[in-house]
């Protein structure tokens, strides 16, 4: 069968669509028999049936159709390349013949004679290592409505929505992708949730944020009931694009669904509250929970207490138990007989989930299942919306390969931290002064993570640099994205009470930032090291160009939305804030108070 279902029968185990492809070595899942690389020699072919030993092999060469054109297996002309009785052409390759006289040659009990050393035969494991090989990147599951298992994959099994901005699908930096769970009612499988008239609101949202060694990642919670301020947000529909305007001091899960806003709005809404700039975003609904969960024949959840929730119908007993399904989603969903009731304890509930969900996918009991690896990506790719820039499976796959290279046990989940909020107790408000610190440590790129994290990048050789006497700072301050008139007290500040007089104000800068940046060139690290000891700017912020700068060619200080004012140190956290939710992926022994 097809993604769409269509044109291939039920009856073809996913196991025999397994074909070696010759220009990577490995073995990939073919799911269109015109897509099937040219036929090898039998010892290297994708798993399945051996020939008897009184069957001739058939030959193509290299991969080469033999002469008389393309014929399938059967002669069917499928293209693999091997000649089939009904080719009409008998005549024989040099290396058929000599194969052929090998194998009359041969001793009894042997092998035919061969130039070439055979290769050493992969161990199972290895072998399944190579299948999966850039196709296993993350699981992002977001509870009540996303779980979402990277897979190469047909593109018509993909949805896409086109939010106005299209990013690369793989980078070289840091990379943000936003996960978002819906909690749409309408699609097969979704209906009998909550809130039948349900547009669909951003019910469950995760900010992925994967370092840029790809040594770590951060996944970010952001609870559904927050009050914070929505942008204006450009939305395509139906070939027009009209701008939905912004609201302020409202419920964070209202930037999807509400007044017709899509994944874009609440893109937008993320960065414009954590100061992050997002690459791609994930969306799917309450199904994708149930599907994936059946898929990997059940995910291993825990509870200190029994569990017994009319509301999402979960009953599960103290201890570890296994779910999948409706109980899968029911676990995801509960809230009212854990924690506080509220909608922070589930998102406890959907990390643990969710890291289960991860050590399940890449335990061997998967790895080594091709038939679970084909449910997995046709539950995933069928639940899947993303953006355009990621809106096809070949840019998918490559995204997964720039994932998976990050190790489960350095993977973080946290909780974006808030408040009790006095107006309404049915909502929270961040906490400024916990949430500060976070999304200035995650955007200066620093771990989460408990293990120990690499020595940041920047100037290294800050301490063997000589700083430059104040007269000689010379440098262009502009403002791109700190507090109106930013530019020109920093200015002042730098004449006055550092005596630099060398420094301009450039006005505003063409674009905005997130983080404060200081760009120099090598002749000017001395006064970079200055500027930054006074400025109290991380080493991400010095950016360092490649050739070196006139002799009165001033360095360029860009402030960001992380500046606060001259002289206060910008420099990010490298541990995480006291008070701040955070577990590791890798944690077994988590369970549901």
């Amino acid at each position: 069968m097809d993604a769409q279902g269509r044109g291939r029968g039920d009856d073809i185990d996913p196991a025999d669509q397994w074909v070696f492809d010759p220009n990577t070595g490995t073995y990939e899942l073919r799911l269109d028999p015109g897509d099937a690389p040219a036929a090898q020699p039998a010892d290297r072919r994708a798993p399945g049936p051996r020939r008897g030993s009184g069957s001739p092999r058939p030959e193509g060469g290299r991969g080469a159709p033999a002469p008389g054109g393309p014929t399938g297996q059967n002669g069917s002309g499928s293209g693999s390349g091997r000649p089939g009785k009904d080719s009409g052409d008998t005549r024989e390759l040099p290396a058929q013949r000599d194969r052929r006289a090998g194998s009359r040659s041969a001793p009894p009990g042997g092998s035919a004679p061969s130039r070439r050393k055979p290769k050493p035969k992969k161990s199972t494991k290895k072998k399944a290592l190579y299948w999966t090989s850039g196709a296993l990147g993350f699981v992002l599951v977001a509870g009540c409505g996303g779980a979402f298992f990277l897979y190469q994959q047909l593109n018509g099994n993909i949805s896409k929505v086109d939010v106005g901005k299209e990013n690369p699908a793989v980078k070289d930096g840091p990379v943000n992708i936003l996960i978002i769970g819906t909690d749409a009612r309408s699609g097969k499988g979704n209906q009998g949730y909550g809130d039948a008239g349900s547009v669909g609101h951003a019910d469950t949202t995760l900010l992925m944020h994967i370092s840029e060694d790809r040594s770590n990642a951060t996944a970010l919670s952001i609870p559904r009931d927050m009050i914070t301020d929505i942008p204006d947000c450009p939305t395509k529909k139906d070939g027009r694009t009209r701008t939905i305007p912004g609201e302020r001091n409202v419920r964070f899960n209202t930037s999807l669904g509400q007044e017709d806003r899509d994944p874009g709005c609440t893109w937008r809404t993320v960065e414009k509250m954590t100061g992050l700039s997002i690459d791609h975003f994930m969306m799917a609904d309450f199904n994708a929970v149930k599907e994936l969960s059946e898929a990997v024949d059940g995910v291993e959840v825990c509870a200190a207490k029994p569990i017994n929730d009319p509301k999402s119908h979960l009953k599960l007993p103290a201890g570890k138990s296994i779910v999948k399904g409706e109980q899968a989603l029911a676990f995801v969903r509960t809230r009212h007989s854990v924690g506080t009731g509220s909608d922070l304890s589930r998102i406890q509930l959907q990390q643990q989930f969710l890291g289960s969900m991860i050590r399940k996918m890449k335990s061997g009991d998967t790895l080594t299942s091709v038939p679970k690896l084909y449910d997995l990506a046709q539950a995933a790719t069928k639940a899947l919306t993303v953006d355009t820039g990621i809106g096809s499976a070949g840019k998918l796959v490559d995204l997964a390969k720039d994932l998976s290279r990050v190790d489960i046990k350095n993977i973080t989940f946290a909780t974006v931290p808030v408040l009790d909020n006095p107006k309404d107790p049915a909502t929270v408000v961040l906490d400024e002064a916990k949430a500060g610190p976070l999304f200035q440590m995650i955007r200066a790129d620093h771990s989460l993570s408990r293990a120990k994290e690499k020595k940041g990048k920047g100037t290294s050789d800050d301490k063997k640099v000589p700083k430059a006497p104040a007269d000689k700072v010379r440098v262009d301050v502009s403002n791109g994205g700190g507090p109106i008139g930013a530019a020109q007290e920093t200015v002042d500040w730098l004449q006055n009470s550092k005596a630099a007089k060398l420094s301009t104000n450039a006005g505003n800068a063409p674009t905005k930032l997130a983080a404060t940046r200081l760009e120099y060139a090598p002749n000017q690290a001395d006064q970079a090291a200055t500027l930054a000891e006074w400025m109290g700017l991380p080493k991400s912020a010095l950016k360092k160009t490649t050739a070196d700068a006139g002799p009165k060619v001033p360095m360029k200080l860009i402030l960001g939305k992380d500046f606060e004012g001259p002289g206060k140190s910008i420099e990010a956290p490298t541990k995480t804030p006291d008070g701040v939710q955070n577990v590791n992926a890798d944690d077994k022994n988590i369970c549901a108070k």
